[in-house]
């Protein structure tokens, strides 16, 4: 099993598409036996999904995630983990046991419900429209009111 960790300063970074860094855990047993921390050099949303699969990982864990690259996991074959917060290191220790608590709906919404009140809002101003921000919608649909 190698699971990977959406990874910030050793918490589950909250935003799938945004994250910089992941930390990849192997695990046998229930046990982790190593783990890494592997930079994204850039990528962001769907291409992280390939940028998983080459690294062999089965299992990802994260806070929000958006439906497009929810759906670039699914075809990669990778178990999707949501909504997790806190320490990444105890976050993967529980799916290695078989204990960890997740949200199977947990989206990067364009909505806000999904940010868990941190700041991570899925528009952040910075002019994303139309780049696939927030899980590849792709279509810049205005609901951030930035225009």
């Amino acid at each position: 099993m190698k699971i990977a960790v959406t990874f910030e300063n050793g918490k589950v970074f909250q935003h799938f598409g945004h994250t910089e860094q992941f930390k990849i855990y192997e695990a046998e047993d229930g046990k982790i036996i190593s783990s890494q921390v592997v930079d994204t050099m850039g990528q962001g949303h769907g291409a992280l999904a390939g940028f998983l699969k080459e690294h062999q990982v089965t299992d990802l864990i994260c806070g929000g995630i958006g439906g497009g690259a929810r759906q670039a996991l699914a075809e990669a074959g990778i178990h999707l983990y949501g909504g997790v917060a806190g320490d990444a290191d105890q976050a993967a220790q529980a799916l290695a046991e078989g204990k960890l608590t997740f949200d199977p709906d947990a989206e990067c919404s364009h909505h806000g419900e999904g940010h868990h009140g941190e700041g991570h809002g899925s528009c952040h101003g910075e002019g994303h429209h139309g780049e696939g921000h927030c899980g590849g919608h792709g279509e810049g649909h205005g609901s951030c009111g930035h225009h």
